[in-house]
């Protein structure tokens, strides 16, 4: 699995990060986050598909402070077959960056994670809503995280060229899309929650 990127990481605002920082494990890649990162999106790279029965556990690695002992990971959510992308509250120090973990995990167990209430707090982008409780009429965060992926992915797929066997889109391609989404969010912050392409 580590041969080839498996996700795209998008701190709000930034471009696109697919290479890890960190593969501690075949199953597990560390991403740092730029500093004053509040969101970030994490999607299952196009033509990429998990190992069977497994999905991936997305964590927000508190990096340790002198004196606070080993890093404390939390948990925000998952993604994989069904729900290939998911946006993450992350709120990083303006002056220092976070770490993002994303773990392959056996699909039940995040899907078990996913379902328990946080302990005091709210519902973050990412977790399930329990069923009793009322339902925003905007669209979800997964709705509107999968609207922006669409909307790059049918841009960038013009853009496709085979290199070495392999599939690639160039960077420019991506910063041109970055551009014109950015453009049309200003002239229509409303485009999104109407799901125009």
């Amino acid at each position: 699995m580590a041969q080839q990127p498996l996700f795209g990481v998008v701190p709000a605002g930034q471009p696109v990060i697919i290479t890890p920082t960190e593969a501690p494990t075949i199953s597990t890649f560390l991403y740092a986050i730029p500093p004053g990162s509040k969101h970030v999106v994490v999607f299952l790279l196009p033509g990429v598909v998990l190992p069977e029965g497994t999905a991936a556990a997305i964590y927000l690695v508190t990096p340790a402070g002198p004196g606070q002992g080993p890093p404390n990971p939390k948990f925000l959510g998952g993604i994989g077959p069904g729900k290939e992308s998911a946006i993450f509250k992350v709120e990083s120090n303006p002056n220092a960056g976070v770490v993002l973990g994303v773990s392959v995990e056996p699909a039940q167990a995040v899907a078990a994670r996913m379902t328990e209430p946080p302990p005091q707090r709210a519902a973050s982008p990412g977790t399930l809503v329990p069923a009793n409780q009322t339902q925003p009429q905007q669209p979800s965060t997964l709705v509107l995280a999968q609207r922006i992926i669409k909307n790059a992915f049918n841009f960038l797929t013009s853009f496709s060229t085979t290199a070495g066997g392999v599939e690639v889109v160039p960077l420019k391609a991506f910063e041109e899309w970055w551009r014109k989404f950015e453009s049309k969010i200003r002239a229509d912050p409303g485009f999104l929650e109407r799901g125009d392409d």
